[in-house]
């Protein structure tokens, strides 16, 4: 089975949980697509939920490499918006993620 037929986050016995806060103008801007379809790309799953401050929160669990990928892309200046800080940690999964959404 292929990474993105899994279901609740169970991707391997490597997966870590990656949080990213993600500072800018960042709303309004196709930013949370953006990252929905780059997760994909990498066979994560998660999600991109605006926050009430102007930030945008990313949630994706996966094997690292893939999560370094995502952070990479974050932080590569070629994002909608405008990213001005990327904030993240690294955690063990915790699995209960189905696909990858916007909220």
């Amino acid at each position: 089975m292929s990474e993105e037929g899994h279901a609740g986050g169970g991707i391997g016995d490597d997966a870590q949980r990656l949080t990213v806060w993600v500072h800018g103008h960042v709303q309004g801007v196709g930013f949370r697509w953006w990252t929905r379809s780059r997760a994909l790309e990498l066979g994560l799953v998660g999600h991109a939920t605006n926050a009430r401050d102007g930030r945008v929160c990313v949630i994706a669990e996966g094997p690292r490499p893939q999560l370094d990928a995502l952070l990479g892309k974050l932080r590569g200046g070629n994002t909608p918006g405008r990213v001005d800080t990327v904030v993240e940690s690294f955690d063990p999964a915790r699995g209960g993620l189905s696909g990858f959404v916007e909220r």
